[in-house]
């Protein structure tokens, strides 16, 4: 995926997201391929929580903030 494309996309935390400058890692699926990224947060974030990405740092970098799926 490509910068901006990013943004809007829901991803799952795979390594935590400690919050402020210190980054974990989130992966997003988009047309059925796994993508790995960087992921900063304001807050910390565990492992297997859903994360909206908010911003493109650029370099496999994002900010993201928590999500909650809706149920359908």
């Amino acid at each position: 995926m490509r910068g901006q494309a990013l943004v809007g996309k829901v991803g799952v935390v795979v390594t935590a997201v400690r919050g402020g400058d210190r980054a974990g890692e989130i992966r997003i699926v988009a047309q059925g391929a796994r993508h790995h990224y960087l992921a900063y947060a304001v807050v910390p974030i565990p492992i297997g929580a859903h994360v909206l990405v908010i911003h493109y740092r650029g370099a496999r970098q994002v900010d993201v903030e928590p999500w909650s799926p809706m149920d359908l």
